[in-house]
């Protein structure tokens, strides 16, 4: 009896690390959240939101989730991971395979107005270029985006 306890203890502990294992990373519905809190946000305050996602606040920066907001040329006007990317034209930035990311961005923003991009980029925890998902929407002349990496 007490190596059954033993057994179900052990399989309770691995199975409740395994569970925060994943919950380390961001999801696709933590992503689109994030976004249109973000969105709602830039209605009510544009210049504080800007400050508030290039500050890294919490509401805007989360593990390996944060939010970006370019403008409708591609210049980053806020982002969520490196304060050293605001006021960067990046239309041209590729991924490692190549894509224009950037420039395919704001073409689906001007088209779609929300939508869900992949592309390559690197992963803030491991330093590794990871496939990326990322949700974005558009307000106004700007461009809220928010993604996660594919594990």
């Amino acid at each position: 009896m007490k190596s059954a306890i033993l057994w179900v203890s052990i399989l309770a502990f691995f199975l409740s690390a395994s569970s925060f294992a994943k919950e380390q990373f961001a999801t696709k519905k933590e992503a689109e959240a994030m976004v249109v809190k973000a969105v709602a946000a830039l209605k009510t305050n544009r210049a504080k939101t800007l400050e508030e996602i290039t500050a890294k606040d919490p509401k805007y920066n989360d593990r390996d989730l944060y939010a970006v907001v370019y403008d409708m040329t591609g210049k980053v006007v806020a982002h969520g991971a490196n304060n050293k990317m605001v006021g960067k034209a990046l239309i041209e930035m590729k991924d490692p395979d190549g894509k224009e990311f950037v420039k395919e961005r704001v073409e689906l923003a001007k088209s779609k107005g929300k939508f869900w991009q992949d592309y390559k980029f690197t992963d803030p925890t491991t330093r590794k270029a990871l496939p990326k998902e990322a949700y974005c929407e558009k307000t106004g002349d700007d461009i809220v985006c928010a993604g996660i990496y594919k594990r």
